[in-house]
């Protein structure tokens, strides 16, 4: 993602991750989000690999209501937080295109 802006950009606050789990963000042209699980904080282009809409339909709602998974909110497709590996849906064996992310001082920074 050489558009995105350059390593130790600040995203977020990791409390900002406290309601839902996760934050979709806009920089410049490209909507991302932050997600956090047990493994960590993990960003990913807002984008679904099956039909390139974004994930969320309501803002920050990127999560299964069984938590543990992140979902399309277009089709019902699953991705694992920590790879991004769309394990259910018509995109399966699919990834979420990553975007490095790293935790300093208790923010959400671009790696």
């Amino acid at each position: 993602m050489s558009d995105l802006p350059k390593a130790g950009t600040v995203l977020c606050k990791l409390s900002d991750l406290d309601a839902t789990g996760a934050k979709g963000l806009h920089l410049g042209d490209k909507g991302i989000f932050v997600v956090r699980s047990d493994q960590g904080i993990f960003g990913f282009v807002n984008s679904c690999p099956h039909v390139g809409v974004p994930l969320d339909m309501e803002p920050d709602e990127f999560i299964s209501e069984f938590g543990g998974e992140i979902i399309c909110s277009t089709h019902g497709a699953r991705f694992r937080i920590e790879d991004g590996e769309c394990v259910s849906g018509p995109c399966m064996g699919d990834v979420l295109e990553p975007v490095a992310v790293k935790v300093q001082d208790e923010m959400v920074i671009l790696a």
